[in-house]
């Protein structure tokens, strides 16, 4: 069971996440030599459950998995308290390809065809751990089989239990937005492909323009979102709730990988939020968690060290 007011992280499509980085460019159809190898039990539930416990925050994983899968004891050997769910198969490899100038190339696997009675497992464990949760959070995408409606279809069972926080993108997303008008999460994360993809934008015009962001992000608070929290890379982030909207760019930063990034920034703000922090401050805490974890090889997810809030400018922004 969850400790009273943990962060339980849902990750439906876990991964083992491998990073092969390169000594030089990424030369398509070529041969490389690998200078370095990664492998690390991941998916977003649990890269932000890793963000929590270096951070002190107490966290749950829920995804599913045997209880002696190797995957949930590195998982536990990460100091990460876990509730596995019975699997519908192995645990999908990702692959990803690190430059030295920070480019990343990501091969990711479907994941083990689920079918309803898997899902419902998963729905059921998670529906009993957010009695005690500080937030639940639904993130990255759904395995083969499962119906696109996953998260929608869970947040009305999880409505005055816990906020939650969803992080998907494509088919599930789609459907998550559709049902906002019958209940919406208290947080949402796109990045601008994503929000240009249900909002009918333009991702590179909407990673050139903060204020469209929070133009378009304000389309889904106004229909019952808390808060939108949406990543630009390397513009930083736009923080757009019923109060205002703002805008962080991060502070100057070596790239090494980008995977994580996105994951970080999500707990970054979550951190702000349970520590009681002003909206802007929340949005301080997750670029630079953000910028951070980008700062780091492969799926390097950072702790209170690594974060530097100070060199984050906040700045208010106009949503019509």
């Amino acid at each position: 069971m969850a400790a009273t007011g943990a962060l339980v992280t849902v990750t439906a499509n876990p991964s083992i996440d491998r990073t092969l980085v390169l000594p030089g460019p990424l030369d398509r159809g070529g041969v490389h030599r690998v200078e370095r190898t990664t492998s690390q039990a991941g998916g977003k539930g649990i890269n932000i459950s890793r963000a929590a416990v270096a951070a002190g925050v107490p966290t749950l994983a829920v995804l599913p998995a045997h209880d002696d899968d190797p995957f949930v004891e590195e998982v536990a050997r990460a100091g990460i308290p876990c509730h596995p769910c019975r699997p519908a198969g192995s645990i999908r490899v990702n692959l990803t390809i690190t430059e030295p100038d920070g480019t990343t190339t990501k091969l990711n696997s479907p994941g083990a065809l689920s079918d309803d009675a898997h899902m419902a497992e998963l729905a059921d464990a998670v529906v009993r751990e957010a009695r005690d949760a500080s937030w639940v959070v639904l993130a990255g995408s759904l395995p083969p089989g499962a119906a696109d409606s996953f998260y929608a279809d869970l947040l009305p069972r999880l409505h005055g239990l816990a906020p939650v926080a969803v992080d998907t993108s494509d088919a599930p997303l789609t459907a998550l937005v559709a049902g906002l008008d019958h209940c919406a999460p208290q947080l949402m994360k796109p990045n601008a492909e994503e929000l240009a993809s249900i909002t009918g934008g333009d991702a590179e015009a909407l990673e050139a323009d903060p204020a469209l962001v929070a133009r378009h992000a304000a389309e889904l608070v106004d229909r019952g979102v808390a808060h939108v929290l949406v990543t630009l890379g390397a513009a930083g982030a736009v923080l757009v709730d019923r109060t205002g909207a703002w805008h962080a760019p991060p502070a100057p930063t070596t790239v090494l990988s980008t995977v994580g990034a996105g994951d970080s920034s999500l707990f970054g703000f979550l951190l702000g939020e349970i520590r009681g922090a002003h909206r802007a401050d929340r949005l301080a805490l997750a670029v630079a968690y953000g910028s951070a974890a980008a700062a780091l090889p492969g799926t390097g997810i950072p702790g209170p060290a690594d974060v530097d809030v100070s060199r984050v400018e906040v700045r208010a922004l106009a949503t019509t």
